[in-house]
């Protein structure tokens, strides 16, 4: 495990989160942001982070605290920090987060808001699951990312989506080069559909290609938050799998001193690296 690799992957995700944050929903600016801004249809703060980070960091603290996957555990520090903060949670989320704390078994939430709702194939489980990728090597990966995804979508697919992600994440952080840990990961995919359009993702708009074809971490978070839309997410994506790849002091430092919680934050990171298994 490198220990500045596995802390750059939890502090880039909170890093393109908050760089993201003030451009959800909104069109490609006009400028290129490059600093941390704050507004937005949430009006956030300068570096103020939004649900993905929250979400992530009651994985991590699940993880840190249990020394596994707990759903339990995970689905109840999830209810914690949607009843902080509810309006950066998405549809689905929501939906099965009342369930859960109505009563509603855990097991039983996601899959009643998934036939309700007519699916739950959303990005709101992968953008969270980076902490999966740090605490499992390789070969644990996919089940643990399969669970944690469960806990709020029901769909498949966005279990895989997750689950890829985060082999990614956990070969970077073991050593491997993006390359391989790409190569490694699109080998392990089970959805047919997403295999082929991983395999020839530079076919595909608007900029699937941001983290492989990136040269620093600074190049893939900018470019991922920029492409506007859903940026607060496609930033923590692009910005766990960058802090995985060149590691925690590659974060541009006017970033990190910006960033919401800094230190708690970094503690956290710190924690499920030493937590994390071989």
């Amino acid at each position: 495990m490198h220990k500045m690799r596995a802390v750059g992957a939890f502090i880039g995700l909170a890093i393109g989160d908050a760089l993201g944050a003030p451009l959800e929903g909104l069109p490609p600016p006009p400028f290129a942001v490059t600093e941390m801004e704050g507004g937005g249809i949430h009006n956030t703060l300068p570096g103020q982070y939004t649900d993905d980070t929250l979400q992530a960091s009651a994985l991590a603290e699940t993880l840190a605290r249990c020394g596994r996957l707990d759903q339990g555990d995970f689905s109840r520090r999830l209810v914690l920090v949607y009843r902080a903060h509810p309006e950066f949670f998405g549809p689905t989320s929501r939906a099965v987060l009342d369930l859960i704390e109505g009563g509603v078994d855990p097991g039983d939430a996601a899959r009643m808001v998934h036939e309700a709702r007519g699916g739950s194939r959303s990005n709101g489980s992968v953008m969270r699951g980076i902490p999966v990728g740090i605490f499992y090597p390789p070969p644990e990966v996919r089940e643990a990312s399969l669970a944690a995804s469960r806990v709020t979508h029901f769909d498949a697919a966005a279990g895989e989506a997750s689950a890829f992600v985060n082999r990614m994440v956990s070969g970077m952080c073991r050593g491997e080069e993006a390359g391989t840990a790409f190569g490694h990961a699109l080998a392990a995919c089970r959805d047919p559909e997403l295999q082929d359009l991983l395999r020839d993702y530079r076919a595909h708009p608007p900029e699937p290609s941001v983290f492989m074809d990136a040269s620093s971490f600074r190049d893939a978070v900018v470019t991922a938050v920029n492409l506007g839309g859903d940026a607060d997410t496609v930033g923590a994506i692009a910005g766990g799998l960058a802090g995985a790849r060149w590691g925690v002091r590659a974060v541009p430092a006017s970033w990190l001193s910006a960033l919401q919680d800094r230190e708690e934050l970094l503690d956290r990171a710190r924690r499920l690296s030493r937590a994390s298994r071989a």
